[in-house]
């Protein structure tokens, strides 16, 4: 029989399961359709600032079917190219997202606005558009930022975590995505808001394209975060400190390990971890109870830790040398537990 080179174990929970598919598509929605509102809205009355949201919202947008496709490709079953699955492309796509944000959102705004300070900037008058064009986009952002807000609620409720800390550690790149983006678009549409309102009172125009600029520098913040935390994920983290310490605890309560040597994990994608543990086996264990052990070792460790979705444990010595004798051991250098 031909030596298996790929597994499944991670597909079924890398693929989407409904929520992280409805949040990005509400948000796809919502984000089309204030484009179209702060572009008619921008060109109509000339504001710096609704033009630097309308940018924002062209990121917005085509992040969100960035989102999609890293939903789609994610899903496909694993080959010998990757045997792992593809739960990475989550992270590449989100990562090419915050790029995206930063390039196509955060540098028009603030170019823009100071392009418009170098000219000289005037005020339209058009404040009824204005305002109009702001609340729409309060509505429409605010529909999906609340979507967002309920999801990773009911994640952080079932994960036994507080909101905002569940929302740091996660790592579900959509909806991570989708609540950052609609935080700094209400943000935003609250600064364009500040702009043309002092505008309008002061009659002084350069307030508008301060706003454009204060916008960009937003946007850059909320574009690094996001690359900070997916390219994190991209390259290989490790998991959660509480899962790393969950796991540690099943392998050394378990009768027949008698140290744990050395415990690494790795992010496989949002719901898929991989571990392997170098340990020390007790030397009164023969080798079916070596495997009843290595079995419940598996079982216990997803039960710890759900996320964990493929188990490998190395048997070393307890002098830390990797080299066993085969005929003291009675098993091979390495268990790894079927799932």
């Amino acid at each position: 029989m031909p030596t298996r080179q790929q597994s499944d174990r991670s597909l079924e929970s890398t693929r989407e399961r409904g929520g992280s598919r409805t949040t990005v598509l509400l948000a796809l929605a919502a984000n089309a359709l204030i484009l179209v509102a702060k572009v008619i809205g921008g060109l109509l009355t000339g504001s710096t600032a609704l033009l630097a949201e309308a940018a924002h919202s062209l990121a917005d947008t085509t992040n969100q079917t960035f989102l999609l496709a890293s939903i789609a490709l994610a899903s496909k079953p694993p080959n010998e190219e990757q045997p792992f699955g593809h739960g990475r492309q989550r992270f590449l796509w989100t990562f090419l997202a915050a790029v995206g944000m930063f390039v196509a959102g955060a540098l028009f705004a603030i170019g823009y606005g100071i392009f418009e300070l170098l000219r000289g900037p005037e005020s339209s008058g058009s404040y009824g558009i204005a305002w109009a064009t702001l609340v729409i986009a309060v509505i429409a952002e605010g529909a999906s930022w609340l979507r967002a807000v309920r999801q990773t609620r009911a994640e952080a409720q079932h994960a036994g975590r507080p909101w905002r800390q569940h929302v740091r550690a996660s790592r579900d790149p959509s909806v991570k995505m989708v609540l950052f983006e609609d935080t700094a678009a209400l943000i935003g549409v609250i600064i364009a808001g500040f702009g043309i309102g002092l505008v309008q009172i002061t009659g002084q125009a350069f307030w508008d394209p301060a706003a454009s600029i204060v916008i960009g520098l937003l946007l850059i913040v909320v574009a690094v975060t996001m690359a900070r935390d997916t390219g994190r994920l991209l390259v290989g983290a490790s998991a959660l400190p509480e899962e790393r310490d969950a796991i540690d605890r099943v392998l050394r309560k378990s009768p027949a390990v008698d140290d744990v040597k050395e415990l690494l994990t790795m992010v496989l994608g949002p719901r898929a971890l991989l571990v392997a543990a170098r340990v020390d086996l007790a030397d009164d264990f023969d080798s079916a109870e070596i495997e009843r052990a290595a079995s419940a070792l598996d079982r216990e460790i997803r039960e710890a830790v759900p996320d964990v979705t493929e188990v490998f444990i190395d048997a070393t010595p307890g002098d830390g040398n990797a080299v066993r004798d085969p005929e003291t051991s009675g098993e091979d250098a390495a268990l790894r537990p079927s799932a």
